[in-house]
């Protein structure tokens, strides 16, 4: 079978490549002509383990192909995917240009049946309105398929989400479609992966649920967190305690500075504007956004507070992007605590394994360092915002030689609290007795 995706960033690069290593032949489209060339040449142009590889691979065995010729692999294909960015607009809504602009692209190439699927996380009523664009600027006749095929990849672990998924969700109105779309995942049946079939509407939703309850644990947790500091109990004890419930589970129930992302922060925003829309109130979800920006204010007021006087103090800054294993920096924890500080007058030293260069445009007055030490030399306070496994282990001995000030702030809890305190550092964490 071939199959063509529109789009190659990280949903689109990870959906075509690990077709293709499911012995799919895919064509990659995207109107960006540097960032085609460079994945010709096996180049990805972000961070995600083990894509480069897969990419090379798939390159030499000839079943992946990349392209800006829409006409040609749109032609070429029984199956495209729709995997363009959809960001959102000032009232939280996502920007759907892209997906409307690439419907309409479609439609002045195909001249035989196919199957169009939705893997951008798109609004409730978004596969309707693909149809109707498809319908109005098609230039002859021709039947096609509507599907929304949501992706849940994990920045990090697209690969494994893609191979070794939770559950395939699948929105048809059209038996032919759902054929098709099985047929496309049958490796994954090997595995017993359950493949949710249901309506469009369904699958849209499905979606921005299930990032907006994963959000919801992570602001329930943090505001549990707060409550701890404040009562002196252990929020990893009590989470671990909650976690072995099996109705709760052990997932996203730990506390830090907040979450963020091109996911979290977008698809919640996102979900709130579809209630509104559509005059449902969505409360949990606006409390959920509310509490992580309460939570990132928390982490930075603390910060400060701490250090008495922020102006003119270093602090070391250890993690930029929102998450470890990427170098995505879109509404990351460290651009507003470090925001904060540089409004306090403070200097930052900072360090990150990959996210250094993305995050030079966006933190341009900030001090980027070779490694964690580096960046702790003369340092007043060090701060850990993302726990990548370089931080870890880190030789706290030499950290606090190279460090002028005894600050040591562990926004992710991965260092025990006496141990830090024994080694003369005023240790802070997030919901554990100071």
């Amino acid at each position: 079978m071939n199959i063509s995706v529109i789009g190659s960033g990280y949903v689109g690069l990870i959906t075509g490549a690990c077709f293709a290593e499911f012995g799919i032949n895919v064509t990659c489209i995207d109107n960006d002509e540097k960032k085609i060339q460079l994945m010709k040449k096996g180049v990805v142009p972000f961070y995600e383990p083990g894509l480069e590889e897969l990419l090379q691979r798939n390159l030499k065995a000839g079943r992946l192909h990349f392209t800006t010729d829409f006409a040609e692999a749109i032609d070429n294909s029984l199956v495209i995917f729709i995997a363009v960015g959809t960001p959102p607009r000032g009232d939280g809504s996502a920007d759907m240009r892209h997906v409307e602009g690439v419907a309409k692209e479609i439609a002045k190439h195909i001249k035989n049946y196919k199957v169009i699927v939705t893997k951008s996380t798109v609004p409730v009523g978004t596969g309707e309105k693909i149809r109707q664009i498809i319908s109005k600027h098609l230039k002859e006749n021709v039947d096609f398929d509507v599907v929304s095929n949501p992706e849940f990849l994990r920045e990090g672990a697209g690969i494994e989400d893609f191979m070794r998924p939770n559950r395939v969700v699948i929105g048809a109105s059209s038996a032919q479609a759902v054929a098709i779309m099985k047929d496309l995942y049958r490796p994954l049946y090997l595995i017993e992966t359950p493949i949710v079939i249901t309506d469009i509407k369904t699958a849209e939703l499905i979606k921005y649920a299930s990032n907006a309850f994963l959000a919801v644990k992570i602001s329930f947790i943090n505001e549990i967190s707060n409550l701890c500091e404040s009562v002196g109990a252990n929020v990893q004890v009590v989470a671990k305690a909650m976690g072995l419930d099996r109705r709760i589970g052990p997932k996203f129930l730990h506390a830090g500075p907040g979450y963020g992302g091109s996911c979290f922060p977008k698809d919640t925003l996102a979900l709130l504007q579809i209630g509104k829309e559509n005059s449902i109130s969505l409360g949990i979800i606006e409390a959920t956004v509310k509490a992580n920006e309460q939570q990132k204010k928390n982490q930075a007021h603390k910060i400060i507070t701490a250090l008495g006087k922020a102006k003119g103090k270093t602090v070391c800054i250890l993690g930029l992007s929102f998450k470890p294993n990427t170098n995505d920096m879109r509404d990351a924890p460290s651009l507003f605590i470090i925001n904060r500080l540089l409004k306090a007058g403070a200097k930052i030293r900072a360090y990150d394994p990959v996210a250094m260069e993305d995050a030079r445009s966006i933190l341009p007055k900030i001090t980027y360092c070779d490694d964690a030490y580096d960046a702790a030399k003369g340092a007043d306070a060090v701060v850990i915002v993302t726990e990548w496994n370089q931080l870890r282990n880190l030789d706290l001995g030499k950290i606090k030689r190279l460090a002028k000030g005894e600050f040591f702030f562990d926004l992710r809890n991965i260092y025990e609290p006496d141990r830090l305190k024994k080694m003369g550092f005023r240790y802070y964490s997030v919901g554990r007795p100071q």
